[in-house]
């Protein structure tokens, strides 16, 4: 268009406005298109992030990747925990004695500490469970040489009857199999002596090693009991702020599960070492009181430890008493288990520990495998601590 100058006139705001919006209209069609078809095409899908390798994996292999290594570390962090334990064995079963002593005794310590001063009733405490412990070790020995000579006997008589029955039917063994198999033994030892001397003097070593064991731990139980909880304290005070509440909680998760669980299975031996002790001295088999004391030290392997103690007393009954009354004492067996797993586990140490039988079974065998005995006494109650404090831990997670 001109001006009344001749001048070409420009066009005019109007037109500009409206030639704009054109514009922004034809650039969104096709992106609001795009994004249209890319929202129909992948609904519920991430976006693509470029022809690499991480948009053809799965998001399941994604999220079983990210668990796998943090298992990894996991599990490389548990190794070299148990591997740093296992250099020192010693120590670590010392401490751990030192714990149950602490957890048996503290009752009575804080009981004698309304009368006395605390160092005191720590001292009281300590000579009343070593008297005790020394006093039953005197009556196992005193009743195994008051029945020595008569048990000798009755082994003698005993395995002649064994001898008797099995050359009968069903079993049908030949005669003198039991003598051969005697002097076969005595030919091995005749011609080991070297190595089981040995073996021996070997043994005088584990008992060094014992008695170190028992005077740490009764060292390290005199201070948990006079101190426990300051050194606690101190130790939490060491850690940073924001981790001082959460491992407080999970120190008094694990305290009160690790005692419960002790005192708990105390009480479960002791009334299983009762009942076999009256069994047998109603059987009139040998040894009662040993086997009975057997018994009690064999319970703290839980589902194991009872009965392989009635079945060396099982083996004991058939050598004095026959294979009738031996019997009996597998059936004892079968009895007492039920009574350990269905009254006396719910009653004392359902609150402990809340651990399914399965968990219990697995935990026994792979300590014993990892450690042998001492594994297998240490296994469930490391296990039902390390349940409790995550339990605390997940029921509390921000650690207020």
């Amino acid at each position: 268009m001109r001006n009344r100058s001749g001048r070409e006139r420009g066009p005019s705001p109007a037109a500009h406005g409206v030639k704009a919006r054109q514009r922004r209209n034809s650039a969104q069609r096709p992106a609001r298109g795009a994004r249209a078809m890319g929202m129909r095409g992948s609904v519920g899908d991430r976006p693509d992030r470029g022809p690499g390798v991480a948009a053809e994996v799965s998001r399941s292999l994604r999220v079983a990747a990210a668990y796998g290594w943090r298992l990894i570390v996991v599990g490389a962090a548990v190794y070299a925990i148990f591997a740093a334990l296992g250099r020192f064995h010693l120590v670590t079963l010392a401490v751990f004695l030192a714990l149950v002593l602490t957890a048996l005794l503290e009752p009575s310590v804080r009981l004698l500490n309304r009368w006395m001063p605390r160092s005191v009733a720590v001292t009281v405490g300590l000579l009343l469970g070593i008297l005790l412990l020394f006093g039953v070790l005197s009556l196992i020995g005193a009743n195994v040489a008051g029945e020595w000579e008569g048990l000798r006997r009755e082994f003698v008589g005993g395995v002649s009857r064994i001898e008797r029955w099995l050359e009968g039917p069903p079993f049908r063994v030949p005669p003198g199999t039991l003598s051969d198999l005697q002097d076969r033994v005595s030919r091995f030892v005749s011609s080991h002596r070297a190595s089981l001397i040995s073996t021996a003097l070997s043994g005088v070593g584990r008992v060094v090693e014992v008695l170190t064991v028992g005077v740490l731990a009764l060292f390290c139980s005199v201070f948990f009991l006079h101190s426990g909880d300051r050194m606690w304290e101190w130790f939490g005070g060491q850690l940073p702020g924001r981790g001082r509440h959460p491992v407080r909680l999970a120190g008094r998760a694990a305290w009160i599960t690790f005692t419960g669980y002790t005192r708990g299975i105390v009480v479960v031996a002791a009334t299983n070492a009762v009942l076999v002790g009256v069994m047998l001295f109603v059987l009139r088999v040998p040894l009662a009181v040993p086997l009975a004391v057997l018994e009690f030290f064999a319970a703290f392997i839980p589902l194991v430890g009872s009965p392989v103690a009635l079945a060396v007393a099982a083996v004991v009954a058939l050598a004095a008493k026959g294979p009738l009354v031996a019997a009996v004492v597998v059936l004892l067996i079968v009895v007492i288990g039920q009574i350990e797993g269905h009254v006396l586990h719910p009653l004392v140490m359902s609150r402990a520990v809340q651990l399914h039988p399965v968990v219990v079974a697995l935990s026994v065998i792979c300590g014993s495998v990892t450690a042998g005995v001492p594994g297998a006494v240490v296994a469930v109650p490391l296990v039902s601590v390390v349940w409790s404090v995550y339990g605390v831990l997940r029921a509390d997670p921000s650690g207020t």
